[in-house]
């Protein structure tokens, strides 16, 4: 009994440590991402500043804009290749993508609906979640492998004051295969999370540069100019609240 004990533990730990290896081995050592801008901040408890415009997106329109990708273009697909295939200074690194066979083409397609789950956008309890359907392949030691399933992802809001950019980061939190043995769940799900999460952000929602203010004022033969300062954001009643604060300020034309 001590000994079959011994062998299910061990055999989880292998389990366990075979997919950090299959991470290392097949994706390579985790390079940090820069990220654009900074996390955007709840609206201050004592009220919104002056000069601050509010921009309302509710969720219906976040998935009508799904809807139409899906529906009038080509649904979203990526390869399964996190890593690059040409390293030089890491000769001793395997790459996922060495490991393809011609005939299996590793990538992974974003479906409308799929695994009982239909890909959408949720607001709820102040935040933005995203469950993605996909279906896709890998090759798995010389075997191409066919899966389907979904992942749930989390959606950080951020602000690039230099940019004058708001961009959502998409953070894929779990990912679940169908009818997928766990041994060759280990080898696919950190190839899943990677290239959704490196391929898809960032995402632009609003360019700050367009609804810039720059306004002629012929009375005063000046410009009332005003950039964005500041974004705080808030989910609440299935919409995305923006709170946009511009700096104003007046020239005088020569």
């Amino acid at each position: 009994m001590k000994k079959f004990v011994i062998f299910i533990l061990g055999s989880l730990v292998g389990l366990i440590l075979g997919g950090v290896l299959t991470y290392f081995l097949f994706v390579g050592t985790p390079q940090a991402t820069k990220l654009p801008g900074e996390p955007i901040k709840a609206p201050d408890k004592g009220g919104t500043p002056a000069g601050t415009a509010k921009i309302v997106l509710k969720q219906d329109f976040f998935n009508e804009i799904l809807n139409t990708i899906f529906e009038d273009m080509n649904s979203p697909s990526f390869p399964l290749k996190i890593a690059d295939n040409e390293q030089p200074n890491k000769p001793n690194e395997i790459k996922f993508g060495l490991l393809q066979d011609n005939k299996c083409e590793g990538n992974i397609k974003l479906l409308k609906e799929g695994s009982g789950v239909k890909t959408r956008v949720d607001f709820a309890e102040n935040e933005i979640k995203a469950p993605l359907a996909f279906d896709g392949n890998a090759s798995v030691f010389g075997n191409c492998i066919n899966f389907s399933g979904w992942s749930q992802a989390g959606l950080e809001l951020r602000f690039d004051k230099e940019e004058q950019k708001v961009f959502g980061t998409i953070n894929v939190e779990t990912v679940n295969l169908d009818g997928v043995s766990p041994l060759i769940t280990n080898f696919i799900t950190p190839l899943i999370q990677g290239t959704l999460n490196q391929n898809v952000n960032p995402i632009e929602i609003i360019d700050g540069k367009k609804i810039a203010v720059q306004i002629p004022i012929t009375a005063t033969n000046g410009t009332l100019n005003a950039k964005i300062q500041d974004v705080r954001a808030e989910v609440k009643e299935k919409a995305l609240n923006l709170y946009i604060t511009y700096d104003l300020e007046g020239s005088k034309n020569n």
